[in-house]
């Protein structure tokens, strides 16, 4: 049976993830890189979530899954753990941004980490028209968003260069395109791939 298949930005995190590596997915949802990479890549790991159905869900289809308010921190594994651990689309809703990064890169060798750019042209189009930006990355109005620290890839960079962390890699998409020219104003949606330096 083949792997399921990924929606472009799960499939360019799939990408960086070698075969039989130890994967932490953290706000797994319903398992869906998990699952892809088991059957792909033959990787091992958890995913963990804190809503009930993508528990269920990641039951379900097999993967191994922790049910854990990820702002209560990684406490339960241990240093160097995992080769890669997942943050995808996620940390911009996190209380403790700079602490959940620190102890993604305690429990695991490398991170990788995604998250909507709050640069990109669309967003700085929608605030100059005087409403808080809407958009495929961003899909909640401002009065019902989960998400609580927006960044652009300068923030995210300067928060790693501050905490000694090294980014490996870099990508930035829009719409499922790679994008290499003015990446801040034209990209949606950041990938970086770090480690500790």
């Amino acid at each position: 049976m083949s792997a399921p298949a990924l929606r472009p930005d799960l499939a360019l995190v799939a990408d960086w993830i070698k075969p039989s590596s130890r994967v932490l997915d953290l706000g797994c949802g319903s398992g869906e890189l998990l699952a892809h990479l088991q059957q792909s890549k033959q990787v091992s790991g958890y995913g963990v979530d804190f809503a009930v159905d993508n528990v269920v869900r990641c039951v379900e289809a097999g993967i191994n899954v922790l049910q854990a308010d990820l702002e209560a921190g990684l406490a339960e594994f241990g240093d160097a753990s995992f080769d890669v651990v997942v943050l995808s689309q996620t940390i911009q809703a996190m209380l403790h941004t700079e602490q959940i990064l620190i102890e993604m890169l305690r429990v695991g060798r490398e991170a990788i980490v995604t998250f909507p750019n709050f640069g990109y042209w669309g967003n700085r189009w929608q605030i100059m028209r005087g409403r808080m930006p809407v958009s495929e990355t961003m899909p909640y109005q401002w009065y019902n968003t989960p998400n609580i620290h927006w960044c652009m890839l300068g923030d995210f960079e300067a928060l790693c260069a501050k905490n000694g962390i090294r980014v490996l890699e870099r990508v930035v998409m829009d719409k499922g395109r790679r994008i290499d020219f003015m990446p801040n104003l034209l990209g949606s949606l950041a990938f970086y791939r770090v480690s500790r330096q």
